[in-house]
């Protein structure tokens, strides 16, 4: 069964991978209103409750993010913050905390799950502990492109995933961010075709076992980190390399470190906006509402920005004097995938979900 999948997956990604980083945005949908307690509502245009001011007693929202304050999704947030205090007429308030200042990545989901913040970024691969079939979310080539990513987790997948999620864990995802196509970038100057390209390189990843486990799955030594210490890391060869989207090399400023990067979008990644579960019930209606439009807000920002970075960092890489490669895709989409369904981590997926998600993705083969 397993096998027939990767067929069917490789076959609706051959094309589109190379296209992941490159896609034109296509406007979607905020969430929509479902039967499920506690499910985002449909949102629309500023409505009389909003402008009356009758939205219940003010509200203040603590984010907390790892990133820094000049990565995309961390302005998009501050987008998010700008559209909610405007649309409340200050009746809500929104704190930001960016640059890890109030809890690592490490320790970011558990705060917003007890309460100790009220949002996040999260992503699919910090939720896999609490919902092991989230790792699902996790594999590479999964996506064949931006339009497949959002349309599925913008979509109706997307709302039957985070409802899941909010059941399981006590955190409810509102939305999908695009965070870019994640690339292979090193610190010594090497082109990464295969693979086998991967063997014995100190690969920096995130510190969970489904990050992790890409790291395996691509073929290198994955070595956990925190983002935060990463920089330090690239410059003093504690690790060999790391794999971000463009615009987070770019924003953190890694290529000052690092000397080529090859283009494997191997991950077509994405954040998402979570907010604790006790939080968003003590919301009215009309502040739902609110929040749900300051999602909207934020990931229009996110995503136009981030398609239109990787459309021009190449070059400005290449000006910097880092050397870019491509890698063969169809390589690495065989041995990873090949990878993901061959081990025990697969064992928890939900394969009918699976199968929409890759019948959603021949939608985008070019």
């Amino acid at each position: 069964m397993k096998k027939k999948i990767l067929a069917m997956v490789l076959a609706a990604s051959m094309a589109g991978a190379l296209l992941a980083g490159c896609s034109s945005k296509q406007e979607q949908p905020s969430p929509s209103e479902t039967e499920e307690p506690g499910a985002p509502q449909e949102t629309g245009e500023a409505d009389d409750t909003e402008a009356s001011g009758d939205l219940g007693d003010p509200v203040t929202l603590t984010v907390t993010l790892t990133a820094v304050s000049t990565d995309t999704h961390a302005q998009a947030m501050q987008k998010f913050k700008e559209t909610v205090e405007e649309l409340s007429g200050g009746n809500i308030t929104v704190e930001v905390y960016t640059d890890a200042q109030l809890f690592s990545q490490e320790e970011e989901v558990a705060a917003v799950v007890m309460g100790d913040a009220d949002l996040t970024l999260t992503s699919a691969s910090w939720l896999t502990t609490g919902s092991p079939w989230v790792s699902m979310f996790t594999a590479g080539y999964l996506f064949n492109s931006y339009d497949h990513m959002t349309t599925t987790l913008n979509g109706e997948v997307g709302k039957e995933v985070f409802q899941k999620i909010s059941e399981e864990q006590g955190l409810f995802p509102l939305g999908a961010w695009y965070l870019g196509s994640r690339e292979i970038s090193l610190s010594t100057d090497k082109a990464v075709k295969t693979p086998e390209d991967l063997k014995g390189v100190n690969l920096r990843m995130p510190n969970t076992e489904a990050w992790l486990f890409l790291g395996e799955a691509l073929g290198a030594n994955p070595t956990p980190m925190s983002f935060s210490e990463l920089y330090l890391a690239l410059q003093t060869g504690s690790v060999d390399g790391q794999d971000n989207p463009l615009g987070s090399v770019e924003s953190a400023k890694f290529y000052e470190v690092q000397k080529s990067i090859t283009l494997t979008h191997h991950l077509v990644d994405s954040v998402w906006p979570a907010i604790n579960n006790a939080k968003w019930e003590s919301l009215s209606e009309a502040q739902k509402d609110i929040v749900l439009k300051g999602i909207e807000a934020g990931r229009e920002f996110c995503d136009t920005t981030n398609l239109q970075k990787e459309s021009e960092l190449v070059a400005f890489f290449e000006g910097e004097g880092l050397s870019i490669y491509e890698a063969d895709i169809p390589a690495f989409q065989e041995h990873v995938l090949n990878y993901y369904l061959e081990s025990d981590i697969s064992n928890d997926w939900d394969m009918e979900m699976y199968d929409k998600v890759a019948e959603i993705g021949q939608e985008f083969v070019k």
